[in-house]
């Protein structure tokens, strides 16, 4: 199995992310729900954005590797926040938090601010997908 970004030169380039993703050959869909910062006992992890993007993040992953994946399978991601401001105030820490669990490898992604989320005190909320090798 193989993966290609698919990112045209007509949309610039892009940065964090891929616009696209062709996967070829073999492989499973692993379609991952929505991940809040939640530990195994269900409570949200900490008050702090950083905080929670890490545990929403390790969530999403931890599934990967229960279904016999890695982090490199992943192929689209979805990132809900409560606060896009906030968001942006700290990408340079998101962004680290994000290369401890994923390396360099920038599925497509898309940032989506909603209202709210499940649990009161949630402020991230990363759902997904992975092709997970036969």
């Amino acid at each position: 199995m193989s993966f290609k970004l698919i990112n045209p030169e007509a949309l610039g380039a892009p940065k964090g992310y891929s616009n696209g993703l062709l996967v070829d050959g073999g492989g499973k869909l692993l379609f991952i729900a929505g991940q809040i910062a939640w530990d195994k006992v269900q409570q949200i992890v900490s008050d702090d954005f950083v905080e929670q993007f890490d545990q929403a993040l390790a969530n999403v992953i931890a599934i990967v590797r229960a279904a016999s994946g890695e982090a490199d399978n992943i192929v689209r991601l979805v990132i809900y926040v409560t606060n896009k401001i906030e968001y942006r105030k700290h990408t340079k820490e998101v962004g680290e938090r994000y290369r401890k669990h994923m390396g360099k490898h920038f599925p497509p992604m898309v940032l989506v601010q909603v209202a709210g989320l499940l649990d009161d005190r949630a402020k991230v909320e990363i759902e997904g997908m992975a092709v997970i090798p036969a």
